[in-house]
């Protein structure tokens, strides 16, 4: 275990995952400036040292590995006595055409996107209980409402953590305990810089040729993109809120997107994401 840091600060408890890049590692930087402990988690450990040197400690976890996330519970209680806040942000993506993607890539997705943070919440809530305190935030996406072609293994991982979601929000009401579903848009991430190149190698010499071109193109063509500050920024805002509302959606295009995928049929939605002209 690598555990740097040893800072306390007034503040919650917050154990943020997938904190070594993206909108993890914004987040885990904005809690700690904000004067919260953190505690950041991920697999590439060596990559929060900024989350060190702003106060916060770094722990090594791999979200699929149940003995991980006993570790990482385990010490986060000892040091601290309490978690008040988890953000379940670690995911992964998986591009192409449902024909070309084996199902066994699909299984682990979800085993990232959906059991991982299942099990992560199973392990923290009973202590969140106990206290009638705590804040849970699954970082989701605009995916998790909406769906578009070649992507459609991420968006049903996300369809089912929100969906999730709502359930534990509605058996942790009771017991003072928040659940909240944050819906980023198009946010400048790795995940986002490497969509054009995963389309074509997966779907861009088959059937689905046609449209993996077209989804990569504008994908390169997308020159707009929020910052993860803004969505660490309302993470924080949510985690400070006495009564925060169960959906943000937050970024670029995002509240865009949701309102077209409510407002239109399905067939003309469908006809939207899938023009190749």
């Amino acid at each position: 275990m690598v555990r740097w840091g040893r800072r306390r600060v007034a503040g919650r408890v917050c154990l943020v995952t997938g904190a070594s890049s993206g909108i993890g590692r914004a987040t885990a930087l904005r809690l700690s400036g904000a004067g919260h402990i953190v505690y950041g988690v991920a697999r590439r450990v060596r990559l929060m040292d900024d989350l060190r040197h702003a106060g916060g400690y770094a722990l090594a976890m791999d979200v699929t590995r149940e003995d991980d996330l006993r570790r990482v519970v385990r010490t986060v209680l000892d040091e601290q006595g309490r978690i008040d806040v988890l953000v379940n942000n670690a995911g992964a993506g998986l591009h192409g055409a449902i024909e070309d993607v084996p199902v066994e890539e699909a299984r682990r997705l979800f085993e990232v996107n959906l059991f991982g943070p299942a099990e992560l919440t199973r392990l923290v809530l009973p202590h969140m209980r106990e206290r009638s305190s705590g804040t849970i935030v699954n970082v989701s996406s605009i995916a998790g409402e909406i769906s578009l072609p070649l992507v459609a293994w991420y968006h049903a991982s996300k369809h089912a953590l929100e969906t999730y979601s709502d359930s534990l929000r509605q058996e942790c009401r009771p017991f003072g305990v928040s659940v909240v579903v944050v819906q980023p848009g198009i946010i400048k991430t790795e995940f986002e810089e490497d969509t054009s190149r995963r389309l074509r190698a997966v779907s861009g010499g088959g059937a689905y040729g046609a449209l993996a071109e077209t989804m990569a193109s504008r994908a390169e063509g997308a020159t707009r993109g929020s910052d993860p500050a803004v969505v660490a920024e309302t993470i924080r805002s949510v985690i400070e809120s006495p009564r925060p509302r169960p959906r943000y959606h937050v970024g670029h295009l995002a509240g865009t997107l949701l309102t077209l995928n409510r407002i239109l049929p399905d067939r003309a939605f469908d006809a939207l994401v899938t023009r190749t002209g």
